[in-house]
């Protein structure tokens, strides 16, 4: 039997139980989050069990909160009623009736169906002074006793609770189409012709770690000189909640000292591979959501939802080759130009074979 994930409350008197730790999201549908609490009546003294699953926004560290205020938000929020049963949990998945073989009895299954809209896991990394929990998005699957299911008035205490921190991934479609060209010309004063370069990748989507390949020709009809050229992969990122604030940070970045003479022809295939062990110490880089510490890498992208607005972190990547064309004579370089394509570069992770609950 797979791994199975438990947490109990400090009392004893439930425990969460869940068959894994990652639900994906497929752009039009999400797998449904199906889990079991096992529930001692004994120790509930006339309350009641309930669970939700929550999306939330974390902007600040726990350690932060004073005078009430919230570095929390909840962006999507889902609570039913386990125990005693309503009744609307009559139908078990394949998942949870493994899970009932081990939780025996007193066992209650659970089950949520997500938006489509919601965002991905997804953290911002903390520079190396930070501490605490690092701000983005993340997802939590918490079973409690209370005497309503949301009483603001109502303290729950801690041993009460159970909690489970869970993760909304999207992996990379099976069918990978060619790569996206783009191709831009520049005329520079002086100059009756331009300069052309068309950058192309070799395929749509790239998966975290693997190398690249950049194939970039110019055709330099003018009396200048292309003295450098420049390739980088810039991640954005969209942070959409209250406002929509949007942040851009190279992830790669190297110059070639390649020159294409005046009235000359280049051709050349670049490597690459944006890697988040080259960019540790850039705080608020966007990064995969981790489960406890364990190793991550950089987001993956956010693969388009259509017209829905979507809350949270929304992740894209572009790639640009930038050449440096200088303006000849006595100042050389120092009167250069810059001509610039970019190209959009879809980054993820290929799906996994999936280990089945016996």
């Amino acid at each position: 039997m797979s791994k199975v994930f438990k947490k109990t409350s400090g009392n004893g008197h439930i425990a969460l139980y869940l068959g894994k730790r990652d639900f994906v999201d497929n752009v039009d549908s999400v797998e449904v989050v199906d889990g079991v609490v096992k529930v001692d009546p004994s120790g509930l003294n006339g309350r009641k069990v309930f669970v939700y699953l929550a999306c939330a926004f974390r902007y600040g560290s726990d350690d932060l909160d004073v005078i009430g205020l919230s570095f929390r938000r909840d962006i999507w929020i889902k609570r039913v009623q386990l125990y005693p049963s309503t009744g609307d949990n009559a139908a078990k998945t394949p998942m949870q009736e493994s899970l009932m073989k081990k939780v025996g009895e007193q066992g209650v299954p659970f089950s949520f169906q997500m938006p489509t809209d919601l965002p991905c896991s997804v953290s911002l990394q903390p520079g190396p002074n930070d501490a605490g929990k690092a701000c983005g998005v993340d997802f939590e699957v918490k079973a409690y006793i209370a005497n309503s299911v949301d009483n603001a008035d109502e303290v729950i205490e801690k041993k009460d609770t159970c909690r489970l921190m869970i993760r909304k991934i999207q992996f990379a479609p099976a069918n990978n189409k060619p790569g996206p060209k783009a191709e831009v010309s520049k005329q520079f004063m002086m100059t009756d012709k331009p300069v052309h370069l068309e950058a192309s990748l070799e395929k749509e989507i790239y998966y975290h770690g693997d190398p690249m390949k950049i194939n970039v020709k110019i055709n330099n009809e003018t009396n200048k000189t292309v003295k450098k050229i420049k390739v980088s992969v810039e991640q954005v990122t969209n942070v959409a909640l209250y406002s929509s604030d949007t942040y851009a940070k190279d992830v790669f970045s190297t110059e070639y000292g390649e020159t294409v003479n005046a009235n000359s022809t280049f051709e050349k295939t670049f490597d690459f591979t944006p890697l988040l062990a080259n960019n540790k110490e850039k705080r608020g880089l966007a990064v995969d959501g981790r489960l406890k510490d364990e190793d991550t890498h950089l987001a993956s992208t956010t693969l388009s939802q259509g017209d829905k607005e979507m809350q949270g972190i929304i992740v894209s990547y572009k790639v640009k080759v930038n050449l440096l064309v200088s303006s000849g004579g006595l100042l050389g370089g120092l009167t250069g130009s810059d001509v610039t394509v970019e190209l959009p570069l879809t980054l993820m992770s290929p799906k996994p074979a999936g280990d089945k609950l016996d």
